[in-house]
């Protein structure tokens, strides 16, 4: 975190979970990013993050992605993947970041 904070970038999560349930897990795993809620998948169907009905009862939820944004707003680099446990590796993360500089 700190050398991805000293490279100016400002981690944020975007979860379907309510406040209260992020910021449970955000005490439980030590984050200290800001996590956004998006209970009605506004901004996780405008990043095209849907996995329809893979919820608890069916509900909708967000399928994992990492986003590297600049700062006017446009996405620089994208990692999709199906299946929530994999997740881009920190060093994958840090050399895309570098490559915007």
């Amino acid at each position: 975190m700190n050398e991805i904070e000293q490279m100016g970038v400002v981690p944020v999560a975007i979860s379907v979970d309510s406040p209260e349930e992020s910021g449970d897990l955000c005490k439980k795993a030590g984050f200290t990013f800001p996590f956004l809620s998006d209970p009605n998948t506004v901004a996780i169907r405008a990043y095209d993050l849907v996995h329809a009905k893979a919820g608890v009862n069916g509900h909708d939820i967000s399928r994992p992605g990492e986003f590297l944004v600049d700062s006017s707003g446009v996405v620089r680099w994208v990692n999709l993947t199906e299946d929530f446990r994999v997740r881009a590796r920190a060093e994958q993360f840090l050399a895309e970041a570098r490559q915007l500089k």
